[in-house]
């Protein structure tokens, strides 16, 4: 009877079960492919910003020169240098922030105070043409009145203190914000919304689940543009109605000829202007990452 073989494993199993898993050197490649992609385009990103930072070192350099040239007196034009000292020393006196937290305090309560009112008018607007067809003029008639006219009709019913400012921001903001809610709500796909209705969806769950969710970013980017806006609103207000805030410190500083110190109070506003920004960029991209995840 022939004897049955009862050898081991061939030497050819053995190396098929010590082989590495194809599918885990697959994953580690698109891994290091993923972090190579996403260096690359941080990288470009960065080099995107090199011809801002050129132009703006060339126009620093240009002024300096012009400043130390003395073909214009430092007066009327204070040397990049000098601004800087004059920045530092009214920041380390605590001048610049006292003034630039009164200035925030007034452009937040008026961006507030405008946003809550023209959101919700825009939908209506976006929504009822009856609405449309009622206010639509008035809203137009609105730009034809500059709203820093109105700022002594806000002293004299209002007061000299924050109020009328906060007013005066609230209608600066108004306009742009009606109208960037007003489309962001009309260009909302109509096949969408006829399907969500035929499904059953109420006035209030079309709302909720279907047209703030594709209309917050049209919204989001008009408050954003509002929120800037609203600095130049409180500044405005600060020179026609009081000596509060950056918009008083630049009053003050240019009666004193002191024009480092207005460059300065400048530079204060558009720092502060570009926070607001980036800090509403940054709440923008964070509820969209939400959305979409």
């Amino acid at each position: 009877m022939a004897q049955l073989s009862t050898a081991p494993p061939s030497s050819s199993r053995r190396t098929a079960q010590q082989a590495p898993s194809p599918p885990a050197a697959q994953s580690d490649t698109a891994d290091t492919a993923s972090q190579r992609g996403s260096l690359l385009r941080a990288f470009r990103r960065l080099w995107g910003f090199v011809p801002a930072l050129m132009l703006g070192l060339a126009l620093l350099i240009a002024w300096q020169l012009l400043a130390t040239s003395g073909s214009v007196p430092r007066f009327l034009l204070p040397a990049p240098a000098d601004v800087l000292r004059a920045f530092g020393q009214a920041f380390a006196s605590g001048l610049l922030p006292s003034y630039a937290l009164t200035t925030l305090e007034e452009s937040l309560i008026g961006f507030a105070l405008g946003a809550c009112i023209a959101v919700p008018l825009g939908y209506a607007i976006a929504r009822s043409g009856l609405i449309r067809r009622t206010i639509d003029p008035f809203v137009a008639a609105s730009l034809a009145i500059p709203a820093v006219a109105l700022a002594p009709l806000l002293v004299l019913w209002l007061g000299y203190d924050l109020k009328p400012i906060a007013v005066l921001c609230a209608l600066i903001i108004f306009f742009p914000t009606v109208v960037t809610t007003e489309l962001s709500v009309r260009m909302l796909d109509r096949d969408v919304l006829d399907a969500a209705r035929i499904d059953g969806a109420g006035r209030w769950a079309l709302l909720r689940y279907i047209e703030l969710p594709l209309a917050l970013p049209g919204i989001l980017a008009g408050l954003r543009t509002s929120l800037t806006l609203s600095i130049t609103g409180a500044v405005v207000g600060e020179f026609v109605v009081s000596d509060r805030g950056l918009g008083g410190l630049l009053t003050i500083a240019s009666g004193q000829f002191d024009s480092a110190l207005v460059f300065a109070t400048l530079l204060m506003l558009a720092l502060l202007a570009t926070t607001l920004y980036l800090l509403a960029r940054l709440i923008e991209w964070r509820v969209s990452y939400l959305e979409e995840n």
